[in-house]
């Protein structure tokens, strides 16, 4: 029996879909090189807009097509679901599975019996898909309730991982050769795992017991503990939310050298009036405030965020204080959708009120902003030799996340190079091998 992988959505829905890999093997499938030997197919799709749950249904007339040839062949649909997406969808796969109940996953499909739990999804041990690169989620799910976003709803609240379990994950993946570590959570900055101590505390019978062996961690000692691990390799992370950005975090990428000068700091508008009907509790001064701490601290930090146009009651004159933010901070890269209702939100309740063409020419003038600035920023590297993981024949990564490509054929996957910028573009980097 082979099966086929079909993966939409964020980071965290890769690192799910190396999970799911995972049993697979242990179920006894094999892995199909594509979806026409398959017999199996699993779709691991994503909730958050409106345009990729419209990607699930390109699959499904594609599945149409080959149950003409393959009778036989069975679909799983899993990921991030809506209650409402799922009615729909239950009559187009043969089963649906709950990603957060992947422990009863082997006999679901041994039996083709629909099992519902939620305990040890973060414990299981993923089939990597990358040979350098390894997504190692933190956490799961999300406290927030951002009006427009569904993911309380479908991944549930938020819940960290024990601290040493990450350690010894990421040990594990230093010791087989991976060099770039991505930590993975819906909101990082409000990871709260525990750890063993080191010497017992000593409690009266009344006392909990728990303060004999464990104690809380935060994400800045997680960081501290993972920059701690011997090896060569770069520490990056995602996403961050800047109610939860504290000082204490800046340090910690300042003075921990495996830390890479990368940050994601969603803001979704630049407008204090659309931020707080999105219920995200900061105001635009406040963002700004926290980029100026992060570049006066480490002066070569690459910027990118993400931001939402249309959202409903959005005027163009709020549009344009979005507008002003991206002049401001020049970002080195921006994740720009546009609003789509998601149901059961708070969000749903609002007046859909900005049209698409709308929405679609915000997105452009954003874009275009966004090109300009990158490149502008991208300038300052031609030149300057850096250190680049090389990730493929010709195709790297410096440490600020950009891509570099370099005319050299040789076979550098995997090493950490030096390399001299001679070109830059708004997205990606060329130059020259350093020996």
């Amino acid at each position: 029996m082979k099966y086929f992988l079909i993966t939409f959505g964020c980071q965290m829905n890769t690192s799910d879909s190396e999970k799911i890999a995972e049993i697979f093997e242990k179920t006894g499938y094999k892995s199909a090189s594509n979806i026409n030997e398959a017999d199996l197919v699993l779709v691991n799709m994503c909730s958050v807009r409106q345009s990729a749950v419209n990607r699930v249904y390109g699959v499904i007339e594609n599945l149409k097509k080959l149950r003409t040839t393959n009778h036989k062949l069975q679909t799983i649909l899993t990921g991030c679901i809506l209650k409402k997406d799922k009615r729909k969808f239950e009559k187009l796969f043969d089963l649906i599975l709950d990603i957060k109940d992947l422990k009863n996953w082997p006999k679901t499909l041994r039996t083709h019996i629909r099992v519902y739990g939620y305990k040890n999804y973060l414990k299981f041990k993923p089939e990597y898909s990358e040979k350098f690169t390894a997504y190692v989620p933190i956490m799961t799910g999300c406290n927030n309730f951002c009006s427009y976003c569904v993911v309380p709803y479908t991944r549930g609240r938020e819940i960290s991982r024990p601290t040493e379990e990450i350690i010894c994950e990421v040990k594990n993946l230093v010791k087989r050769g991976i060099k770039e570590i991505w930590l993975l959570g819906q909101n990082v900055n409000s990871y709260k795992g525990f750890f063993k101590q080191t010497k017992p505390i000593k409690t009266t019978p009344q006392k909990d017991d728990r303060l004999n062996y464990e104690s809380s961690s935060s994400f800045s000692q997680l960081l501290r503990k993972i920059n701690g691990i011997p090896g060569k390799f770069w520490i990056r992370f995602t996403s961050s939310h800047p109610k939860d950005f504290s000082d204490d975090l800046i340090k910690v990428m300042k003075s921990c050298e495996k830390i890479t000068p990368y940050l994601n700091l969603p803001v979704q508008a630049g407008d204090d009036k659309i931020l707080k009907r999105m219920n995200r509790p900061y105001t635009v001064k406040k963002y700004k405030d926290i980029i100026k701490k992060v570049r006066k601290e480490i002066p070569d930090i690459c910027l990118s965020t993400d931001v939402i146009v249309g959202f409903p009651g959005e005027t163009k004159k709020q549009f344009e204080n979005t507008v002003k933010l991206f002049k401001e901070v020049k970002y080195d890269m921006v994740y720009i959708s546009q609003y789509s209702t998601r149901p059961g939100t708070f969000g749903a309740k609002l007046v859909d009120s900005v049209s698409l063409k709308e929405k679609d020419r915000r997105k452009k003038i954003l874009n275009e902003f966004l090109k300009q600035t990158a490149l502008e920023n991208n300038k300052k590297y031609i030149g300057k030799t850096m250190e680049v993981l090389m990730t493929d024949i010709g195709i790297g990564k410096t440490k600020t996340n950009k891509t570099v490509k370099i005319s050299s054929k040789k076979k550098f996957s995997g090493k950490f190079i030096k390399v001299k910028i001679t070109e830059v573009r708004p997205w990606s980097l060329k130059g020259e091998y350093v020996k």
